[in-house]
Formats: C-alpha cells, structure tokens, sequence
C-alpha cells in the first residue's frame, strides 16, 4: 500500500481574495482576512481514504511551538483548535478541496502552511499565507457594518490630509498606496519589529499603538524622521512628499529611518499601515490644535508691545493644524461605552510609557471628558479643549513684567476635519470630539476633565516667568467664560486682496464696539511669517492707531505689507509659511483689552490636469501637466511631482525657472494595470512655493 503524499497546493489566490476584498494587494502569495472562511486545493498521489491522516499545519515566528499557539495543526471534521477550522469541501479522484476558517481574533501576521499526511510533510513553494484584521467579518473587533465606509477607510488607497489654518483649511492631496508592491511587506516587517507577544497582535489596540510609535524613528529607528528644523539636506523635505508609498518601499528595502517628516507626513503613513493590515483608518486634522500644555489645559502667547509673538518664552505652542489618526474598533479592555473611533498619533512630540507613541484613545472619552482612561487620553483632551492666553511683555525698570492681554476659551480645536466617505469633500467630525460650545453637556465634560487634570493658576508660564512674579496658585474657573467686556469689544482680521507672492499683503483689521458711548481704543497690529507649528520665521510689520468710534459702530484698519518685505524670506524657507497678524486692542476709558490672531495661507495659480474621463486596462493614454506662472515673481528650480497609483510610478520633471507669465507642459504616458477608479496627483514645487498640488481621477474599464 503506498502512503499517501501530497503532489501539490492551489492556494485558488483569484477566488479567494476576491472574496476577502485582498485582490488589490501587489503580492504573489495569499492574502485572507481572519475569521472568514478560504479554500485550497490539494492534490494527492492517490485517492483519500477514511483512514489516512491529513492536517494543516499554520506556524507563526520564528519557532512555531504547539504549546505557545504558534504552531496550529488542523484535521478536517475535527472541534476546532484556537478557534480555527478546516473541513472538506469535495473529494474527486486525487484533489481534495479544503475549506480553513480561521479564527475571528487569530494573530495577524504571516503563516507558513505545511500539509502533513502520515509521516510526511509537504511545503508549498510559496506556502507564505498573510492573515489580516476583518472589518467585514462581524465577529472580529473591527467589524463595520456600512460598505461605503469599509470602502474609504480600509480599501481606498487614495485621500487627502487637510491642512492650512482654521481661516483658510486647503486639502493636499496624498496616495496611501496600502497595495502597492512591498508595502504588506514592510507593515509586516514593523510587526516583527514591534516585538508584540502573539496574544498582543491578536488585538488592534496593541496592535495600533505600536504601529504609532514605530512610525516615527525616535527610540525605535522606525519609518520617518521627523524634521522641523527648515533644513533638509541629505533627505527630503516634508512638503515634498504626496504619498506613502515611496517612503514605505525606501524604508523596507534600507530598513533605516526615511528622511525627513512631518505631522502630516507620520499621519498618512501611519493610515497607509493601519489600512493595509485592515484596520479601518482615517486621518484627521485639528485647527489650532494645543501642544505641550503639560496637562494644564492652556497656552500662553506671549507679545512684545508691538504685538509680535515671540519664540523664546514659550514652551508650550498652538499649532495651525495637527494631523493625527483615527481607527475604528471595540475596546475589550475598556469599561462600555468608549467603542468606535480611537485617536492614535505618531508625531513624536511626548513620551507615553517611556516611547514616543500615542493612543488609542476613545474619541467618545475625548468628548466626554473620561481622561483618565488609556490611552494618552488627557494629551489628546489637551490638544483640542486648551485655553489660549495672550501675555504683553514690557520693560518695567530694566524688568519684564507680563501684562495680561486677553483669554480665548473656544479658540483651540476647531474644524477638526477628515475626507468624506466617498466624495472629495472634507466632513467637519469636530461634534464626535467635542459637544457644542457653550452647551450643558460642553460644560459637564469639562467639569469632569478638570477632575482628572491639575490646572495651574493663571500667572504667565514662560521660561523665565517664575522669576519675575510668584505664579498664583489659584486654579482656574471651572467654566471660563468669554470675557465680557463694557464696550463689547470685537476684533476681526481679514485679507482685502488675495495673497499672492510677489503682491503686496492687502490686511485690514476691522475694530468694533457694540455699546452706547465714545470709546478711544489703541490699536496695535502686526504681521509675520509662521511655520504650521506656531514658530514665527520673520517680522513683516506692525502698526499702532488710536481710533475713536462712537458706538455702536466699527472702523476697518488697513495692514499693508510690500512684497520686498517677505518674498526674500519666502524664497529662503525650505517649509510652507502662512501669514500671523495679531492685533491687540485696549480701550482707553475702560481699560478693556482684547487681543485676537488669524493665520491665513498664501493663494497660488492652478495645476490642470487633462487626460481622458476613461480608459482601457493596459491601453496606452496621454495626460499632460500644464501650469500657468500669474505670479509677479519668478518661480525657481520648479520640480513636478506626479504619481497614480496603478497607472504609472512616482515621476519628477525638472523645469528649472519659471518666469512670470510663463506656460509649463509636462506629458506622461500612462499604462493602466488596474480596474477602477484611479487618481493622479500632482505637485509642483519651486524655492517660492510649496504647496501647489492637483489630483484628477479616470475610470480604468
């Protein structure tokens, strides 16, 4: 009687990641999602009978041991083992099809199948199976129930990550590219490297907090290098990149830190990852979002008496924007309630348990003021319901002394923004973060936030501050209001033309009283060029008025700056800028002050994209790049940036110096590999501009 051997294995890869939605992964092995059943195909030496013995064998890691539940041995019709099943589907003659179901909360990573009949064992050439988080299967912990939402936020490899500032959010496009080739790859290299137990990478909790702090390099040399420093020599500046996947393939192939990121940067790589192991993801974006308030809910500015912010006092910032990310789950180790979208972070900028990583943290705890629940969960409280108070500094006999110049309450964590489920729209989610301001709710969670926190007093917090006055220790109002003022004192700042570079900065301050009476108010404005992270790069100019209105009424101040007063600096910056004015009003007669700022982007000429609506998959078409210099200055060393994912590879045309007036043409040939809806994206950048970018989709048929 010959013993029976297995002469081979179909891993039937089209039917099946059809079925589990992996059909878009760039790789040669099976890809299946856990907790849903898959089929393989094996072909014997003879017919199957009743009394031969057949098992799958699934290892796990280096060292697959059966006691540690690394090593799964499965026989058909047996009870299950850790939850995973095999069973028969039909014998013909030789082949023997198999159907394997495993478990809803099995380990994700890769398994390596061995088939064992009697004494002999049989390994497939490439017999390399990767497992994956699944959100269409009810029974894994990140099920979702809506398809359009399964269809964003774990198969679209396209986006955009919304940054500028709360007065002017602009969207940049960016290509997660979670099936491009080597990018499973590289996630399951972080898997590897992230040292989880097996029972930790059963758990996308576990499993998303260590993909946070793997993403940035620090204590960890992970993928991306964060670089704020405005010098970017020897990598790439963070405002060149429009996707993840380049980083990620640079990053598998030298497995050293990809050079250089920043926020926005670590949160679409950080989505690229979480997607692509099959965790619903998103990016999310917060205007005026908070950062190093060390747990005392505020952040002091502090001007001169010009009204320019200055750098060296603070330690704490506002940020014009911050890009973190949400993934969706049950939380098993939390009490009820707290399921759904957790907040995790992988800008390094504070250690959590000793790393640079951060969350998950229900956003339902962010919104009900639950702090005190893991993780990070007071950080990321801080980052969107901090206070803003703004600090005059003025020589006092040789002494700084630090005058009090106004409170903002509702000025941090506004717009908190992600792409809208299948539209190129951005969704405002600021309500499943916070409950409207002002309301009662609003103000229940935050009386239940303060419970958790320790506010510091309200003297001013600067490197040196504690030398000039004793910081008073008593804690803040548990509701601080608006501070309501006997003039009813309103500042608004607005540009009057658009900003383009090479114009002048057409500014206006507009100064409004709501009260009966004659008011005299001094009016001191000033105008500056800010990185996104609050750090001011150069002083463009002030102004100083004493208005008299007669109220109720308003006056517009105009604020006009040249363009030889920024575009030297514009040229030298290697990062986006926007334009700080910040105006301080004090009213004469009553001593009210009231201090305001608005960060707002400058305005650039279009890319157009033109290429065909449709095309035939592997039929050749033509899309051309055209941009047009309306600028008043000269846009030098112009590069192209321009990738389409399942069209053609990341692509950079050099188009040296762009005069004004000039017409820029760039054509790609483009090779269509994949069925649907593609996008294009395109960016153009110069030593004056950094942010033009486009995107245009085609339907591949």
């Amino acid at each position: 009687e010959s013993s029976l051997k297995v002469t081979g294995v179909d891993f039937l890869k089209s039917q099946n990641t059809r079925q589990h939605h992996t059909d878009a992964y760039n790789i040669k092995n099976l890809v299946v999602r856990r907790g849903q059943p898959f089929r393989v195909q094996v072909s014997l030496n003879r017919e199957l009978r009743a009394a031969d013995k057949l098992s799958l064998r699934f290892g796990i890691g280096e060292n697959p041991l059966k006691n540690r539940g690394s090593l799964l041995s499965l026989k058909p019709e047996r009870e299950d083992f850790n939850g995973w099943k095999i069973s028969v589907v039909k014998k013909n003659g030789k082949e023997c099809l198999l159907s394997v179901t495993s478990s809803p909360n099995a380990a994700v990573g890769k398994y390596n199948l061995h088939v064992k009949t009697g004494t002999n064992v049989y390994k497939p050439e490439d017999g390399v199976i990767y497992l994956l988080f699944n959100p269409w299967c009810e029974d894994d912990v990140v099920y979702m129930a809506d398809e359009a939402q399964r269809n964003e936020y774990v198969l679209n490899d396209t986006g955009c990550i919304y940054v500028g500032s709360s007065y002017s959010i602009y969207e940049r496009p960016w290509n997660y590219g979670q099936f491009e080739e080597f990018i499973l790859d590289a996630c399951m290299y972080l898997l590897d490297k992230s040292k989880l137990s097996l029972s930790d990478r059963r758990n996308p909790a576990n499993v998303s907090r260590a993909m946070s702090a793997l993403v940035n390099a620090n204590d960890d040399s992970g993928v991306v290098l964060g670089s704020w420093s405005g010098n970017y020599i020897g990598g790439t500046s963070p405002m060149d990149w429009i996707g993840s996947v380049t980083i990620l393939q640079k990053y598998y192939k030298s497995k050293k830190p990809v050079r250089y990121g920043q926020c926005w940067v670590f949160a679409g790589v950080l989505n690229t990852v979480m997607r692509c192991l099959g965790v619903p993801s998103r990016c999310v974006s917060t205007f005026d979002a908070a950062h190093d308030t060390e747990e005392n809910l505020r952040v002091d500015i502090y001007l001169n008496e010009r009204g320019e912010k200055l750098n060296s006092l603070s330690f704490d910032s506002v940020w014009n924007f911050h890009v973190w990310n949400d993934v969706w789950m049950k939380r098993t180790d939390l009490p009820e309630g707290f399921d759904g979208w957790q907040a995790i972070d992988s800008t390094p900028q504070e250690q959590s348990e000793g790393l640079f990583q951060c969350g998950p943290c229900p956003v339902k705890a962010v919104r009900e003021g639950d702090v005190y629940l893991p993780y990070d969960s007071k950080f990321v409280y801080a980052e969107v319901n901090a206070d803003r108070v703004y600090w005059v500094v003025k020589k006092v006999n040789g002494k700084d002394k630090y005058f009090k110049v106004g409170t903002e309450t509702q000025a941090i964590g506004k717009n908190i923004s992600t792409k809208a489920v299948g539209q190129n729209r951005r969704k405002d989610i600021t309500q499943e973060y916070k409950y409207p301001e002002g309301s009662k709710e609003e103000r229940m969670a935050m009386q239940r936030a303060y419970s958790f926190l320790r506010p510091l007093g309200m003297g001013p917090r600067s490197s040196y501050a504690s030398t000039v006055q004793a910081l008073s220790r008593s804690t803040q109002p548990l509701i601080p209001k608006e501070p309501a003022t006997k003039t009813g004192l309103h500042l608004e700042i607005t540009n009057t033309e658009a900003l383009h570079p090479g114009n002048p900065l057409e500014m206006a301050i507009t100064v409004k009283t709501s009260t009966p009476g004659n008011w005299t108010v001094d009016l001191t404005g000033s105008c500056q060029l800010q990185y996104y992270t609050g750090k001011v790069q150069a002083n463009l100019g002030t102004i100083k008025e004493t208005i008299n209105l007669e109220g109720p009424s308003e006056m517009q101040i105009p604020l006009k700056i040249a363009p030889d007063a920024y575009m030297k600096t514009l040229s030298s910056l290697e990062d986006e800028v926007l334009i700080l004015v910040t105006a301080i009003a004090e009213v004469k007669e009553t001593n009210d002050k009231l201090t305001k700022e608005t960060s707002m982007r400058f305005e650039y000429p279009p890319i157009t994209v033109q290429m065909p609506e449709t095309a035939e998959l592997y039929n050749d078409f033509t899309c051309s790049f055209i941009f047009k210099n309306k600028l008043n200055v000269t846009l030098e060393n112009c590069k192209l940036l321009v990738e389409g994912l399942g069209i053609f590879k990341m692509t950079t045309f050099d188009h040296g110096d762009i005069m004004p007036g000039r017409i820029m043409k760039s054509e790609i040939i483009c090779t269509p590999t994949r069925l649907g809806e593609k996008k294009i994206i395109a960016k153009l950048i110069s030593n004056q501009i950094k942010g033009i970018s486009a995107e245009k989709a085609i339907l591949i048929t």
